[in-house]
């Protein structure tokens, strides 16, 4: 059997999770937030504030167990308000502001928040989705202005906290929706408690630490992963309202931790003034949301000396492994699991445990993994085995000593004429080759393989790929089954909301590729040659 074993037996806080933070902070002058144009927030500040907010929700009529759902840019105001609601007993339902008008109905609709704090673009469209008795509309635009400001300023501060246990609903996360319309993943107050505790003890981090946050706040990674564990540890959180290359090592020699996706990385890799004396204070890089790139990695590591941690985790399950700055770590591996949580490795048609070694279904169980999807017990029940463990959907190996490899996801596994084909591995080969910046690698019907390999990939700026020479390059380092039957250089790949390779985007694009006829040629992409 496949499986890594809980880290230790340390019980989940009772109480909500800001109340529970709030009562580890050693001085209420420490710092907890710091922003461009807001100065400090400090514990006290964040006491006082989150106290008004749910005083004001409480006034709106939101009751514990209410949603309300925010669309609002990133500011030090919406991180507070996030928190109030928390504070508050209600559930939050954080949506993206890239979201279009219809998106956010779609949203609304599902969660029936009774308010919705939403910044100026959208008001409309969250007005227009309300039944009007049912939900109130405010708004909060990026400097702090708009309608909610107003009830907050005049609200007196919570003179309570309603009672609130590890099982009370805190977060209504919506999926990325990769493999088919996004479920709300139900999150509770004992969930976040295990993380800011579990990545606090995973991470080292402590109360002299700085955590530069250029993540948005609308998904796990930006609003609870990287605050959190920092809050939890009477740290400080650095806040920059969104992330560019430039700004960002202006503030690294002022921080001791990074947490950034790919994207972050790989621009911070191009840009010069990324050297070792800018990141010397800097003890710890967390990269997360999508694998890192070897190249990326490599590039960090040759100009700074640093080695970025990966970890893994979702939605449904915020993180379950982490690789740790006290030498627990492994590069190409996403860690170990945190604190009381189990991993195993079952087989993907049978679902019996595998051995040590053994490449397939990730399962996890513990106090990380959600309630189970909002208003879908269909698609809850799917999701878990009878013992509790939830599927993930990914696929990887346990190593002897417990680190997890992943490979991908289930869904993208190739089978060309009976045989796996693993698209992680064939990536990580396409991104050792010369102007190769990223690629997507999936499969496509084959009337006489089954399936048939294809790979998008993206070049480098000022480079020219051509694409019997990209696949010509793999010849001899993959087995020959495994070589992309067909290579396709586009200008950008296809990414969701948050910022995920959308594979099933070039599926459907490159469907016909293969079929006889003079239709066979998929609909080309920007700057697409085959």
């Amino acid at each position: 059997m496949t499986e890594a074993q809980p880290q230790s037996s340390a019980q989940t806080p009772g109480a909500g999770i800001v109340r529970a933070i709030l009562s580890r902070a050693s001085t209420p002058t420490a710092p907890a937030l710091v922003g461009p144009g807001c100065g400090v927030t400090t514990y006290g500040d964040l006491d006082t504030q989150t106290a008004r907010i749910a005083s004001a929700l409480k006034r709106c009529g939101v009751r514990p167990g209410d949603r309300v759902a925010v669309v609002v840019q990133k500011s030090t105001d919406a991180f507070m308000l996030a928190l109030g609601i928390l504070r508050a007993g209600a559930i939050l339902v954080p949506l993206n502001t890239a979201y279009t008008s219809a998106d956010v109905a779609r949203f609304l609709s599902d969660a029936e928040p009774s308010l919705v704090v939403s910044d100026p673009k959208h008001a409309e469209a969250a007005t227009a989705a309300s039944d009007g008795a049912r939900r109130r509309v405010e708004t909060l635009d990026a400097s702090g202005g708009g309608s909610w400001a107003g009830l907050v300023h005049d609200a007196l501060p919570l003179e309570s906290d309603p009672d609130l246990h590890g099982q009370s609903p805190a977060v209504l996360l919506y999926t990325s929706g990769t493999t088919g319309p996004a479920k709300g993943a139900l999150l509770t107050h004992g969930n976040l408690a295990h993380q800011a505790r579990a990545l606090m003890l995973a991470w080292s981090i402590r109360p002299s630490d700085v955590v530069l946050h250029a993540l948005p706040l609308f998904h796990a990674h930006g609003l609870l992963i990287a605050t959190l564990p920092a809050l939890w540890a009477g740290a400080s959180l650095m806040f920059r309202y969104g992330f560019d290359a430039d700004d960002a090592i202006s503030c690294l020699p002022s921080a001791t931790c990074f947490m950034g996706v790919p994207f972050y990385y790989a621009r911070l890799a191009a840009n010069r003034r990324l050297s070792a004396s800018v990141t010397s204070a800097i003890r710890l890089f967390v990269s997360g949301s999508a694998p890192l790139p070897a190249v990326v990695r490599d590039r960090i590591l040759a100009q700074t000396g640093h080695v970025i941690a990966d970890r893994y985790g979702m939605t449904e399950t915020l993180i379950i492994a982490a690789n740790r700055p006290d030498g627990h770590l492994r590069v190409g591996s996403v860690g170990v699991a945190v604190e009381d949580v189990e991993i195993r490795i079952t087989d993907i048609a049978g679902h019996a445990p595998v051995p040590v070694g053994t490449t397939g279904m990730v399962e996890v169980r513990g106090p990380n993994v959600c309630s189970g999807y909002w208003r879908n017990p269909d698609a809850t029940r799917s999701a878990f085995r009878s013992d509790g463990f939830f599927v993930t959907g990914d696929v990887g190996h346990l190593d002897a000593d417990g680190f997890l490899w992943l490979t991908g996801r289930a869904k993208d596994i190739i089978i060309y004429c009976g045989l796996n084909i693993h698209p992680g591995e064939v990536e990580a080969h396409l991104a050792e080759l010369y102007g190769v910046s990223e690629s997507a690698v999936f499969g496509v019907p084959h009337p006489e393989f089954g399936e048939a390999v294809v790979a998008a990939v993206v070049p480098e700026p000022g480079s020219r790929l051509v694409p019997h020479v990209v696949r010509g390059e793999l010849v001899g380092r993959l087995a020959d089954y495994k070589v992309p039957k067909r290579v396709a250089v586009i200008e950008a790949l296809p990414r969701n909301a948050m910022g995920k390779v959308d594979k099933g985007v070039l599926r459907e694009r490159y469907a016909r590729l293969f079929t006889p006829g003079p239709d066979r040629a998929p609909p080309a992409g920007p700057g697409d040659s085959r």
